[in-house]
């Protein structure tokens, strides 16, 4: 995996798109630069990953219908298929993540959360559990039906937790391990028509931070580990009001938010925002429960729908998708504003993972 400088970048695309796949890059830790390595199209639009521990194993699901989910062997420059391709029983997944030796499935075709378990050698067997969604929100086109486009574990590593943009809730549920079985256990209701897309938890695991599509807001909410409960406090915008590339004249919306990232100390969080092409940067306080826009930047490329910070949180990354570039940023530990530093073209990009 290279020196103490260097670290390795995992970077999905829509293959139907004209991407590449699941694609490899060196990170140069100093600079933040990313160099391509290899990639592979075994598995068409592979538009989300995750890192199992360790760093040589990648998950990935194939956006598709009917909807899949690999293992791949990253361990050297080009990825490697590790075992069968597994079908999700679900149409369109767009999201996974690992918790309790089982790789978890988000499905925004089907609204439903999808459960695979990992073999002792890293790749996936069949599928032991699917939990399907009920409800609609107000907006017709969008909100049908559910429409799940989020799975993670909480920090606590108790709960799973999956985001529906479909039903404008986040729904929490109990992974057993020994079975691989999904329980519901509980769903917390949000604003209608806000289309929520993405959560993610300050480091001290007591609040959560749900970034919505339908409206460029943020809703902070408490998270309590223990009785696995979600209470939304209110919504932060995450673009100036004023801002006249916000919303058509009729007030339908002209940018859709898609990621939300938290630092590591829990001072900024940023969101990526297609459309509007920029990254916002926000402060919280000292507690996490209160969050303020200060900033907004430009992602270095058209239609950001990944953001990811380095582990060390000196860099942020963006995959544009529409302009086919992942972009990097340092970020000021003083004031929380990126600024760009490089871009590298991926082809369709659609996310970033950094080993």
């Amino acid at each position: 995996m290279g020196g103490s400088s260097t670290g390795r970048a995992f970077m999905g695309s829509f293959t139907s798109a004209g991407g590449l796949g699941v694609t490899v890059a060196e990170v140069d830790r100093n600079t933040g630069a990313l160099t391509v390595l290899g990639s592979s199209d075994a598995l068409p639009d592979p538009s989300f990953l995750a890192l199992a521990p360790g760093g040589t194993v990648l998950y990935a699901v194939g956006e598709s219908a009917p909807g899949s989910a690999a293992a791949f062997d990253v361990s050297g420059d080009v990825p490697a298929l590790l075992g069968p391709v597994q079908p999700v029983d679900a149409d369109g997944p767009t999201h996974l993540a690992l918790a309790a030796d089982h790789l978890v499935t988000a499905n925004y075709g089907s609204g439903s959360v999808t459960v695979l378990p990992v073999l002792p050698d890293g790749s996936l067997g069949p599928v032991s559990s699917v939990v399907r969604h009920e409800g609609s929100g107000p907006d017709s086109e969008r909100q049908e039906g559910p429409h799940a486009h989020q799975v993670l574990a909480d920090p606590s590593g108790r709960w799973v937790v999956s985001v529906d943009l479909g039903t404008d809730s986040v729904r929490v549920g109990a992974l057993d391990p020994a079975t691989g079985t999904l329980e519901p256990h509980g769903e917390t209701v949000l604003r209608p028509g806000t289309g929520p897309r993405h959560l993610a938890f300050h480091p001290s695991g007591r609040y959560a931070y749900v970034l919505n599509e339908l409206v460029p807001t943020l809703t902070v909410c408490r998270w309590d580990a223990e009785a696995g409960r979600l209470e939304p406090l209110g919504e932060v915008l995450v673009l100036p009001e004023s801002d006249p590339s916000v919303h058509f004249e009729d007030g339908s919306p002209l940018t859709y938010p898609s990621e939300v990232v938290v630092a590591h100390d829990g001072r900024f969080l940023w969101t990526a925002n297609r459309g509007h092409d920029s990254i916002s940067v926000l402060t919280l306080d000292e507690s996490g429960e209160k969050a303020a826009l200060v900033a907004t930047v430009g992602c270095g490329g058209h239609w950001p729908r990944d953001l990811t910070l380095d582990p060390g949180g000196q860099w942020l990354y963006a995959a544009n998708e529409r302009s086919g570039n992942v972009s990097w940023f340092a970020v000021d530990a003083e004031t929380g504003i990126p600024r760009q530093a490089g871009s590298v073209e991926v082809p369709a990009a659609s996310c970033v993972v950094l080993g």
